[in-house]
């Protein structure tokens, strides 16, 4: 799981829970290296905050979906200001998912095990899902 968020304490939040569910993480702190580290980790989801400096969450998925290789890996959005409209802005933008700020742990375990039990997992990925 590529984890894409500038704070470090919510970073580590993300990767240490991720990692207790057995999945494999990578952490991104810095928006700007986040498509690289997307082509180079193959991961199967991301997890981006909205709110980055640099590129926003928006923007990030924008470029996933429009990378040939990384445009079927589910993607998770993770936003403080959940504001009317939101939800429509986040999911056309290419997320099937999102949650809020603070989060609730069991929701957002939920939230990952749904989306890699739908059957999004990019076909030919090397990375464990459970």
């Amino acid at each position: 799981m590529l984890v894409v968020e500038d704070n470090a304490l919510n970073i580590k939040l993300f990767c240490d829970l991720l990692s207790a569910h057995g999945h494999e993480t990578e952490p991104v702190t810095d928006s700007r290296d986040a498509l690289e580290a997307a082509r180079a980790f193959k991961p199967d989801l991301v997890i981006t905050d909205i709110q980055l400096p640099y590129v926003s969450g928006i923007e990030l998925m924008e470029m996933l979906r429009a990378d040939r290789e990384l445009k079927d890996v589910p993607i998770m959005a993770v936003t403080a200001y959940a504001a009317v409209g939101d939800d429509e802005r986040i999911r056309a933008a290419g997320a099937q998912a999102y949650v809020s700020k603070p989060i609730s742990v069991i929701r957002f375990a939920e939230t990952v095990d749904q989306l890699l039990e739908d059957g999004r997992v990019v076909e030919g990925s090397s990375h464990s899902s459970q």
